[in-house]
């Protein structure tokens, strides 16, 4: 069973995310709520995929990705955003996110996202 790491600064959007995750038969490792926690649960946890939200406080989703790929450079990171701006899809793949799942989230979406990324290891 995948383990899944999931970072949004809303409360709700990471419960939403996280039942979605654990119906679809992955495990939920563990929550964070901005970019500087991603890095440290990410170390901590070294979890089988991260899903990162972009626009969050002290330290944004796309510096997070940054650093993580950085020091783990066999990470793997969805990102997830409101924001869909070209630049900043192309950025986020250029750091090496591996999927880019636009807000308001939807339950297929995040199920699709994860079985493409899970079924690239078979």
């Amino acid at each position: 069973m995948a383990r899944i790491l999931i970072v949004d600064d809303s409360l709700f959007i990471r419960t939403k995310i996280g039942e979605v995750v654990k119906n679809a038969g992955y495990e939920v490792i563990g929550f964070g709520s901005n970019g500087q926690e991603a890095i440290e649960l990410y170390d901590q946890l070294n979890p089988d995929l991260m899903l990162l939200d972009i626009t969050m406080p002290l330290k944004d989703g796309l510096t997070a990705l940054k650093e993580i790929k950085q020091m783990h450079q066999n990470a793997k990171i969805i990102m997830i955003s409101a924001m869909t701006h070209d630049h900043i899809v192309n950025e986020a793949v250029q750091y090496g996110a591996l999927d880019f799942i636009e807000k308001p989230v939807h339950d297929l979406q995040i199920i699709n996202a994860l079985e493409r990324i899970f079924s690239l290891q078979d």
